[in-house]
């Protein structure tokens, strides 16, 4: 099973910038959907991005269009999650995860989990 490990989360203003990071170890990814998901405190864990190892494919969600930027780097076995122009409701721990691609990357089934990593945008 891979292990993933999130970093780069923090506190920034609203309108600010940050880049989540994921290593992903432990076998290999082709085939596999790797995603960024949140959870808020109250709400629940939502998918922000995913991306498809085999075609290099993206992949938002709605909250995430036109703000955030999905990546991955085959060599160095990372994930990032590039964010800009965050808002207060962008305030949650973020996860990252795997799974083998048996549905759409979007969807759930995730069986693979970071620890995560929490970011939080204040007014």
């Amino acid at each position: 099973q891979p292990r993933l490990v999130e970093s780069g989360g923090g506190a920034v203003q609203a309108g600010g910038s940050l880049r989540l990071s994921c290593a992903v170890s432990g076998r290999t990814l082709s085939g596999y959907c790797l995603g960024w998901f949140r959870q808020a405190p109250g709400k629940a864990r939502e998918v922000v991005a995913a991306y498809y190892t085999s075609f290099r494919i993206p992949y938002y969600a709605d909250a995430a269009k036109n703000r955030f930027t999905i990546s991955h780097d085959n060599a160095k076995s990372t994930l990032h999650l590039q964010m800009n122009s965050l808002k207060p409701e962008d305030t949650a721990m973020y996860y990252c995860a795997a799974r083998e691609n048996t549905d759409h990357c979007l969807m759930g089934g995730y069986n693979n989990w970071g620890q995560g990593t929490q970011v939080t945008v204040s007014p």
